[in-house]
């Protein structure tokens, strides 16, 4: 397929190589106004907006990727395959699910455990275990700790449901050492490793699924912006 796609009005050459990816279209904005110079817009189909620009003179590009692993499946394939982008970092937010996890902490997420079929697809004899990019974990860890911000790196899981019909069958994962729950990074993990691309999702824990405990929605922007400058740093070249 050529470009622009169905779901992507950005022409040839209008997406960078390496792409930060949040849920929400108004966080890339957000991202894109508040660090990225010579700034532009180069889709907003379906208000799925998209920005190019530059940080610290590296070209990146900021696009929404919606909520599940079928929006950013859609999303992240198009990118790896159509527009030949080489690094998607998703960020995001995530339910604390560990035992000591807090508000506000960065997680990493090494591994993305899931409840999803999204694997189904490749007809393989087993269980496929999505991972990150190794090269971009160890650059965002270096990063983190850069930039002073305590990280978490380890297992997270990747689920298809948001409501859940026993609220207490997250509980099975905890025991299982998963960091935190989120809905998207396992499907980016495939994608990436059937194109033969890089990615890595990185996490600010928003709520805590098992407490109860929440960040007032106008807290979340100024807490995320840890975890966006360690994302950011991913899109300048490594000396």
């Amino acid at each position: 397929m050529s470009v622009p796609t169905p779901h992507n009005a950005a022409g040839a050459g209008d997406i960078a190589k390496t792409v930060l990816m949040p849920g929400d279209p108004l966080r890339a904005r957000f991202i894109a106004e508040t660090y990225l110079k010579d700034v532009r817009c180069v889709n907003e189909v379906r208000n799925m907006l998209a920005y190019t620009g530059t940080y610290q003179g590296a070209p990146v590009t900021v696009m929404g990727g919606g909520m599940g692993m079928p929006s950013i499946g859609i999303y992240s394939y198009e990118l790896f395959n159509f527009y030949d982008v080489d690094a998607i970092i998703r960020v995001g937010s995530a339910g604390g699910v560990a035992e000591g996890a807090e508000l506000r902490d960065v997680v990493a997420g090494m591994g993305a455990c899931t409840d999803s079929n999204f694997a189904d697809q490749y007809g393989l004899p087993g269980t496929f275990a999505p991972i990150a990019s190794f090269e971009l974990l160890e650059r965002a860890v270096a990063a983190a700790r850069a930039q002073n911000v305590p990280i978490k790196v380890g297992n997270i899981l990747s689920s298809d449901h948001f409501y859940l019909d026993d609220p207490d069958s997250t509980r099975s994962w905890q025991k299982m050492g998963v960091l935190a729950v989120e809905m998207e990074a396992a499907a980016l993990y495939m994608n990436a490793a059937r194109a033969g691309k890089q990615a890595l999702c990185l996490l600010t824990v928003s709520d805590l699924p098992l407490t109860g405990a929440s960040l007032p929605a106008e807290e979340r922007q100024t807490s995320f912006t840890q975890m966006m400058e360690v994302a950011l740093a991913l899109a300048v070249p490594a000396a």
